[in-house]
Parts: structure tokens; C-alpha cells; sequence
């Protein structure tokens, strides 16, 4: 598991203080991993989930510290979504 994914599996636990996710998704950072979340937190890992979002270090590392929003990565196509947009719309809760 790279540092990325470990870093940021952390800082999404944080974010989510303890609150599981209803549903799954998971990001998958180009050239680093995949992280899931669903209603155990968040962990590396390459699972089946409903929703599957995928952007560079760089954009997923802008995206989990505030500097820019998910939904205008998605709109400019610096994040792909594949599954479930519903799935996806519940995450900008928990990302921001």
C-alpha cells in the first residue's frame, strides 16, 4: 500500500469520525491504489462497490483537503465516476 492511500484512508476516517457510509465506493488514485469506504470507514482495498471514482494523486489529494470541490473535478474531468451518481453525490458529505 503506498503512502498516499495511507495518508489519505486516514484522513478520511477522520473526516468521517467514526460515522460509516451508506453504501460503498471507492477511489482509485491513479498509480498509487484504491481506498473504500462503506459503512465500516474507510480502507485500502480493490472491492466490488457501488460507485468507482478515479483522478490522479493531485486531484484526489486537492479534493480530501478543500482546495477543490468534487463536483467541479467531475464537471471539468479531472474525476471520473463509474457506478452508481447517486452513490457518488453522498460522498461530497463526507469529502468536505
Amino acid at each position: 500500500m503506498s503512502e498516499v492511500v495511507t495518508e489519505a484512508v486516514a484522513q478520511l476516517n477522520a473526516k468521517m469520525d467514526g460515522a460509516g457510509f451508506d453504501g460503498s465506493a471507492k477511489f482509485d488514485i491513479e498509480g498509487e491504489g484504491s481506498i473504500i469506504i462503506d459503512q465500516n470507514g474507510a480502507r485500502a482495498g480493490d472491492d466490488d462497490t457501488d460507485v468507482t471514482l478515479t483522478a490522479t494523486t493531485e486531484v484526489f489529494k486537492a479534493i480530501l483537503d478543500g482546495e477543490m470541490n468534487p463536483t467541479t473535478a467531475f464537471m471539468t474531468g479531472k474525476l471520473t465516476v463509474d457506478g452508481d451518481m447517486g452513490q457518488a453525490m453522498k460522498l461530497s458529505s463526507v469529502l468536505s
